[in-house]
C-alpha cells in the first residue's frame, strides 16, 4: 500500500521511526536527514529513500513544503510489494539527485494532491506507484547502467568541487579527476549523475549557499563569492530557482 501526502516538516530537530519504508522529495524549500549515519539535504533535486524501521533525525530549512510517500513493508497494514520489486529501493538509505523527468511527475503530483482531499484515495496509489517505480528504472534498470570505467568514482568529483566552490571549474577539471577524455566524460557523467556536469556544478554551489544562508549570517555577498557566484544578483537568481524564495527570505523563514 502506498500513502501520498505533502507536509512541511519543523525547523526544530526531530527523530523517529516507523515500520513504513518513506521517500521524500521537497517540492518547495529544502529540509535536512540523517539515516543511519548517513545526512544529505532534501529539495526539488534530492530525494531522500528511508527504509523502514530505521530511526531518522530531520529539519526544514524555514519554510518546506515536502512530498512523502509511505510504502508498507507488513501485510497487516496493507498490499505489500514483493521483495524483489519496489522494496529494492529501500535496502540501504539513499540519497538521490532527480533529473528533470522526475521533477516534472513532482509538479504533476504537488497539482493533484492539492485539490480535494477525497479524490485522493486511488491518486496516492497511482501517482506513489509512478514515482517509485520511475526511481527504481533510474536506479537498477539495465538500459541505464553504465559500464564500470575503473577509477569513475562520484565522491572524488564531489570532493574536487566542494574544494574549490569559490573558484572556476570546467569539465576539464573534473575529467582529469578521473582520467577520462573530456569529451568521453561529459556523455559519461550525465549517464551517472543524470545531469550534466555543469548543472552539477551549479547544484553543488546552490546547495552550499543555501546552507550558509540558512545556518550563518555572512553577508549574502560574502555567500555569493564563497560558493563561486559573480554577483549577489546571480546568486538571487540561482537560490530562487531552487528554492522558490529568496536568499532574504530564506534566512528570514530558516531564523523563525
Amino acid at each position: 500500500m502506498i500513502r501520498t501526502r505533502i507536509l512541511d516538516l519543523p525547523v526544530q530537530c526531530a527523530t523517529h521511526a516507523h515500520a513504513q519504508h518513506q521517500l521524500i522529495v521537497g517540492l518547495d524549500g529544502c529540509a535536512d536527514f540523517e539515516v543511519m549515519g548517513q545526512g544529505g539535504a532534501v529539495s526539488r533535486l534530492h530525494a531522500c529513500l528511508v527504509p523502514g524501521h530505521e530511526a531518522h533525525a530531520f529539519s526544514g530549512r524555514g519554510s518546506n513544503h515536502m512530498l512523502i510517500l509511505d510504502l508498507a513493508t507488513d501485510a497487516s497494514t496493507g498490499p505489500v510489494l514483493a521483495k524483489d520489486e519496489l522494496s529494492r529501493l529501500f535496502d540501504k538509505p539513499r540519497f538521490i539527485r532527480l533529473d528533470q523527468h522526475v521533477q516534472g511527475l513532482l509538479d504533476f503530483a504537488a497539482h493533484e494532491l492539492a485539490g480535494p482531499a477525497e479524490h485522493h484515495g486511488s491518486l496516492n496509489w497511482h501517482l506513489g506507484g509512478v514515482l517509485l517505480h520511475t526511481l527504481h528504472d533510474r536506479l537498477f534498470s539495465r538500459s541505464t547502467q553504465i559500464r564500470q570505467y575503473p577509477g569513475f568514482d562520484l565522491s572524488r568529483i564531489d570532493a574536487y568541487i566542494h574544494q574549490r566552490l569559490d573558484q572556476p571549474v570546467s569539465v576539464a577539471d573534473m575529467a582529469a579527476q578521473v582520467h577520462i577524455s573530456p569529451s568521453h566524460f561529459h556523455a559519461l557523467f550525465k549517464q551517472r549523475a543524470g545531469q550534466s556536469p555543469h548543472q552539477y556544478l551549479l547544484n553543488a554551489r546552490v546547495d552550499e549557499a543555501v546552507r550558509l544562508i540558512c545556518r550563518s549570517s555572512l553577508p549574502l555577498l560574502e555567500v555569493a563569492t564563497r560558493c563561486g557566484f559573480s554577483s549577489q544578483s546571480a546568486l538571487t537568481h540561482a537560490v530562487r530557482q531552487r528554492c522558490g524564495q529568496t536568499p532574504g527570505k530564506l534566512r528570514v523563514a530558516g531564523r523563525q
